[in-house]
């Protein structure tokens, strides 16, 4: 993903930071604990994509 991008998305629900988690191919927002996942490098910023992070996860 490009870094100029990451540098200006945010969560689409609480406007805050998110994590880019390469491996996963996902960007992390922790606060709402939902990771939103990037497909062909395009992030999907919909919360009906989103999955919501396990117990285990931060």
């Amino acid at each position: 993903m490009d870094a100029r991008l990451l540098e200006i998305l945010v969560c689409p629900l609480c406007k805050g930071p998110l994590d880019h988690r390469r491996e996963a191919r996902e960007l992390v927002c922790k606060p709402c604990r939902l990771a939103y996942p990037i497909k062909d490098d395009i992030p999907v910023m919909l919360e009906d994509e989103a999955r919501q992070l396990g117990a285990d996860e931060s």
